[in-house]
């Protein structure tokens, strides 16, 4: 039997995981619930959920939401994933945190002398986005990408990049949003991982 690991993005829980039960009727789904809040740290409490479940069962099909996608391809679980579904995928942190200090007209230089600054509902800081730079995301695994036209925080430009480089099977869903939770995204959502799984 293979087991289906579910990552949550930001906000979210492993209990989301029970909605994807019914689209793998033949694997074990189980949902992580990381306790930390640093990719460093997410990174071995990932690793660890992989090897564990990669022993028991033989093969891991992740599905990963938003900014879990980022953590797993930090977390370096390629050779034990055997496939992926990554949904609105943060595919390019470095970009997203540049882009929220534009917008919160916030200086590199400012950031590092700071080392933290609060800003609207975010925190920006330098120990993080250093960390980004130095670990470059590499990620092999075979992945099926659903990204929606009207995702806030992925541009078009940058997920197509990605999936070029990596291989991945891009889907687009027009009128999409970066947080999939309507009633027509989530069917929308459902009838994309029949189609691919």
């Amino acid at each position: 039997m293979n087991v289906v690991l579910y990552v949550h993005g930001k906000g979210g829980s492993a209990a989301e995981a029970e909605h994807y039960k019914p689209l793998f009727p033949s694997c074990d789904v189980v949902g992580l619930d990381y306790k930390s809040d640093t990719p460093w740290e997410i990174k071995t409490e990932i690793k660890e959920t992989a090897k564990s479940l990669k022993a028991r069962y033989g093969r891991v099909i992740l599905i990963a939401n938003s900014i879990g996608a980022f953590f797993c391809m930090n977390a370096c679980i390629d050779e034990l994933v055997w496939k992926a579904y990554f949904i609105s995928p943060i595919v390019d942190m470095e970009k997203l945190i540049l882009d929220m200090m534009l917008r919160a007209n916030i200086t590199e230089s400012e950031l590092q002398e700071k080392g933290i600054i609060q800003t609207d509902g975010e925190e920006l800081s330098w120990e993080y986005l250093s960390y980004v730079r130095e670990h470059l995301i590499k990620w092999s695994v075979p992945t099926d990408i659903l990204y929606g036209d009207k995702d806030h925080l992925t541009t078009y430009e940058t997920i197509t990049e990605f999936s070029r480089k990596h291989h991945a099977h891009l889907t687009v869903m027009k009128n999409g949003e970066h947080w999939f939770h309507t009633e027509e995204q989530m069917r929308f959502l459902d009838d994309w991982i029949r189609c691919k799984s």
